[in-house]
């Protein structure tokens, strides 16, 4: 079947009945959209709206809460702070005198990771051009996990029904988590296999397909999502920049982030416009797509691959990094037990800081090390900063650790086993398998992605090779403004109000 790139900067004029369905139940449930300019800047928010969220838990399938799909929520306040939640990671951890600052992920609402900003673009953008009708259409969430679940969560919140797909060896937090939220136990489905069988995802998706009232929201082929990352993520990143360097002159050397879907590379994008910030994509080194057009399986939960994500502006990419599950699994111990934090702070780390590391997730420690590799690899100075994303935190992969003490600890983790841990996979970070993407790679990696979209998933060749080039992306920056029009346009139809 051909396909079209999941662009949406018209309102379709054959929606209208999908427009004016949807007018009437959010009027109905009293739902207001929130724009992008407002998720970028929570200190636009009205008065009426903050005092509103003061009483809404941010666990809470409220619509208040799409006021929270944003990087400036805290633990501790029901409003947006003025900076995002971040952490910076010292030399003495790091073994680079460059700067690598983490943004805090898991303080999204309903789902504590990022992904929940990428399932609201990418339903919104449907929605307010009558390409989704909440009171027929099923959302159908292709994941390896949290974008599943974000996509479930905002689906709850608009008043439809949201189906996770997502592989069956996924941790077991995130089917709990699911289990908690969906009506239906049909709206799960298991595909085989675990993180990198993203071609079971599709296929699945195919068959759902067939039903038309199944709209796929594809995360790896909307580019609502990196738009999403673009408008909110990158001037997110770039304030807690601004922040860490108001006392010093720097620069913003790097933005670094797993491939995954390749939507939060789209904040790379807007660092590099405004910053001329190089961007490093991070994928497992046991399946090393882009490094080696290798594959196999690995367990970096959140970085689905053996393949190259349509949304992924793979000719704006500068470094390629490979990162070995066996560090992620080994460190995510080492971050969350009493001897590995004995180790940290042996190790200079306070007290303080080791008890954040538990914000960091599998895709988190993988974005960190391969953000290490980037500034050692550069040989980046003080002078230099490092930004990254940590997507979740520890508390998805609890039972996951379980595994990997059994595996790798069968006698306890001692603090013999953490110093070890540490040194090898974070103190002494190799510049092993990483990849310069001059002209000939990127274009080689990028090609890598025809076998995928045009073969397997009826893109047209002329669609897919329009993707080559930056002014093609460059030309889809108007369609967040065109979006904010039209939210704005749609709370007018709607009427709805921010209760006091």
């Amino acid at each position: 079947m051909r396909r079209s790139l999941a662009v949406f900067d018209e309102f379709d004029p054959t929606g209208k009945k999908s427009f004016a369905n949807a007018i009437n139940r959010f009027r109905e449930r009293n739902i207001v959209l929130p724009k992008f300019s407002e998720l970028k800047d929570p200190s636009t928010f009205e008065p009426d709206l903050l005092e509103a969220l003061s009483d809404v838990a941010p666990d809470d399938a409220d619509p208040l809460n799409l006021f929270r799909v944003h990087w400036f929520n805290t633990p501790n306040q029901p409003t947006p702070t003025s900076t995002p939640d971040h952490i910076e990671l010292p030399p003495e951890l790091t073994g680079t005198s460059a700067r690598i600052v983490v943004a805090l992920g898991n303080r999204f609402p309903m789902i504590s990771a990022h992904k929940v900003l990428a399932a609201y673009s990418c339903l919104v953008a449907r929605l307010v051009t009558g390409r989704f009708d909440p009171t027929v259409n099923r959302a159908v969430w292709p994941s390896t996990g949290n974008y599943a679940r974000g996509g479930v969560a905002i689906s709850k919140i608009m008043g439809c029904r949201g189906v996770a797909v997502l592989p069956e060896g996924m941790s077991r937090e995130r089917f709990e988590w699911l289990d908690r939220w969906i009506e239906h136990p049909e709206d799960v489905i298991r595909t085989p296999g675990t993180e990198a069988n993203v071609k079971e995802i599709y296929d699945e998706c195919s068959r759902l397909e067939a039903d038309k009232s199944n709209i796929i929201l594809n995360q790896f082929s909307e580019f609502s999502n990196h738009l999403g990352h673009y408008a909110v993520t990158g001037p997110a990143l770039e304030l807690i920049f601004q922040k860490v360097t108001s006392d010093r002159p720097a620069q913003l050397a790097a933005f670094v982030s797993a491939s995954g879907s390749a939507g939060t590379l789209g904040a790379g994008d807007y660092l590099k416009d405004t910053h001329d910030t190089r961007i490093v994509a991070v994928e497992a080194l046991e399946v090393p797509t882009m490094l080696y057009n290798g594959f196999g399986d690995h367990n970096i939960q959140g970085i689905g691959d053996k393949h190259v994500p349509l949304i992924h502006n793979v000719t704006n990419t500068d470094l390629i990094v490979g990162v070995s599950d066996r560090a992620t699994d080994q460190l995510d111990v080492a971050f969350n037990t009493p001897a590995g934090l004995r180790s940290l702070e042996r190790q200079g780390v306070s007290p303080e800081l080791g008890s954040w590391l538990t914000n960091l997730g599998y895709s988190s420690i993988c974005n960190i090390l391969a953000a290490i590799k980037s500034a050692k690899h550069w040989k980046l100075s003080e002078e230099d900063v490092v930004v990254t994303v940590a997507t979740d935190g520890s508390e998805l992969y609890n039972s996951e650790r379980e595994k990997v003490m059994r595996r790798d600890f069968p006698s306890g983790f001692e603090d013999a086993d953490a110093e070890n841990v540490l040194t090898t996979y974070l103190n002494n970070t190799s510049t092993e398998h990483i990849l310069d993407m001059d002209e000939r790679n990127r274009n080689r990696v990028f090609n890598l992605g025809y076998f995928t979209w045009v073969e397997q998933q009826g893109i047209s060749i002329e669609d897919f090779e329009r993707r080559r080039n930056q002014s093609w992306w460059n030309g889809l920056r108007p369609l967040i403004e065109k979006w904010d029009n039209r939210i704005s346009e749609f709370n007018a139809a709607t009427g709805a109000k921010h209760r006091k």
